[in-house]
């Protein structure tokens, strides 16, 4: 179990980052890992719980708690504190896809249900994680896992992102034909264009992509299925097909001046900021976006955090991020105990960036936009912002936020992001397929299944579970390349 004492003798240690004005000036990752001795020492402060809630990945509170990959946390967590990375590198593989990804993107739930929360901070199980999979890397042993024996089945992945990713791995190493279908001109999905570089440097997806095409993954890119090509194509083509296409509608503000040039969806706007960096080899920037505007960014989830801190790399003038709940408490409430996901106020890359570059944090809670203005032009110039506040619907009894009266306030905007989340998957694509989708427009299966209604047809990730995040989708891709396996196979090993 590591230092029995660990957790007492070791403080809680976690990467350098570089200053926020210095880090601002590219699109790098920004984070220097500790050295290998350090790192050790994070791991010695593991208490191998005899009960290990890092690892549940159970729902507490109407939020997860732990891993959902289950992965081995106190075991790998040892491992890394007695230097045997090869095989706290091969007791990761057990359980996880792309520890690469989640070791830089992921909110890291096996934290949060850290026993060591109870009187202090919790494991860096994340950033253990991370090193682990980047001394694989570096050793060589992370290899192409080839199959010795195909089986003749052929299957077809709609999306590139975490989930379709994970279910292509599982099911070509089972010995299956993929072949991953991608809308974009790149594979990653979400991992490419909805995360920004300096939080996932592409170059970590390409190094995954071309592992997978080493071991017989293929991959077509800019082929929109549900237009290029029908589902009655890919059914006769393949034996199986898994539509993995994200929660990619997104929702909108619907106010007066909508219409308005300069406003985006977040992840529009995220997407074309990324495309210019890689189409340019990061020598060009898109600085036009947003260089001397006042933006004015709408969501405090972690896209408008990204959002924050991209317009901040573009030259912003000023930025203002609004939040239409409450600001959350600095400690945990009494009804949020742990294990579960604490919900306490959280200040990110973004919002620190803003904080040393204009002074003050970015964040406006309890405010949303009541009227966009535009100037002569038809350019987005002001936001009329309004308070709100928590009132009881007397209909439904649920509770709701409600604009307060004679609270407006005028205040510049020439760049508008909306980052207020995701409705649901993309109608042409369910209409396309026929399938059963529910109340939220997620593709609707049995519960805990991933068939679809229609036969052949399976569904992982976002597109099934409704906005997520890169943790579990990467679940929800190896649970459904499962389910695809035993309607093949009669049973599956996965």
């Amino acid at each position: 179990m590591g230092k029995p004492t660990g957790f007492l003798d070791y403080d809680r240690e976690t990467a350098k980052v570089l200053p926020p004005k210095v880090r601002i000036a590219d699109f790098k990752e920004f984070r220097i890992p500790l050295n290998k001795e350090k790192q050790k020492l994070q791991g010695a402060r593991c208490m191998a719980c005899g009960v290990p809630f890092c690892q549940s990945g159970m729902m507490l509170g109407g939020m997860a708690s732990g891993c959902p990959l289950h992965n081995l946390v106190p075991e790998t967590n040892d491992l890394v504190y007695t230097g045997n990375w090869k095989q706290a590198f091969l007791r990761l593989s057990k359980t996880h896809s792309f520890p690469e990804f989640t070791s830089r993107v992921c909110p890291a739930l096996c934290e949060a249900a850290c026993t060591c929360n109870i009187n202090g901070e919790p494991v860096s199980t994340k950033e253990n994680e991370r090193a682990i999979i980047e001394t694989a890397y570096a050793n060589g042993w992370v290899k192409p896992q080839i199959p010795k024996v195909r089986t003749g089945k052929s299957i077809a992945v709609v999306g590139s992102g975490p989930s379709g990713l994970a279910a292509a791995q599982q099911l070509n190493r089972r010995g299956h034909q993929v072949t991953v279908y991608e809308r974009n001109d790149r594979i990653g999905g979400l991992l490419r264009y909805g995360i920004p570089n300096m939080k996932l440097d592409k170059s970590v997806i390409d190094r995954r992509i071309h592992l997978m095409e080493e071991e017989g993954v293929k991959f077509i890119t800019g082929v929109n299925v549900g237009v290029d090509i029908t589902p009655a194509e890919l059914l006769k083509q393949y034996d199986r097909v898994i539509l993995a296409c994200g929660a990619s509608n997104p929702r909108d503000i619907k106010v007066p001046g909508r219409e308005a040039k300069g406003i985006y969806f977040a992840v529009d706007f995220l997407s074309k900021v990324t495309k210019t960096l890689l189409d340019s080899d990061f020598q060009k920037a898109p600085y036009e976006e947003a260089k001397g505007k006042h933006v004015l960014v709408i969501g405090g989830g972690d896209t408008g955090n990204d959002c924050v801190g991209t317009s901040i790399r573009l030259g912003a003038k000023s930025v203002t991020q609004l939040e239409m709940m409450p600001m959350p408490p600095v400690h945990r409430a009494p009804n949020n105990p742990w294990p579960q996901w604490p919900r306490v106020l959280k200040t990110d890359y973004g919002q620190e960036e803003a904080i040393a570059v204009f002074g003050h944090d970015p964040r406006v809670y309890q405010t949303t936009v009541k009227e966009f203005i535009a100037d002569k032009n038809g350019n987005v110039c002001q936001a009329k912002i309004v308070k709100l506040k928590s009132e009881k619907d007397p209909k439904t009894g649920r509770m709701m936020m409600v604009p307060v009266e004679g609270t407006e306030e005028v205040i510049p905007a020439e760049l508008v992001l909306i980052a207020a989340g995701f409705l649901g998957s993309q109608k042409y694509v369910t209409d396309a397929f026929k399938v059963a989708v529910n109340g939220r427009t997620n593709v609707e299966t049995k519960p805990n299944g991933y068939e679809t209604s229609v036969e052949r047809v399976f569904t992982a990730g976002d597109m099934h579970r409704g906005q997520s995040l890169v943790v579990w989708a990467i679940r929800e891709g190896r649970e459904a390349a499962k389910a695809v396996d035993e309607s093949l196979m009669g049973y599956s090993y996965l």
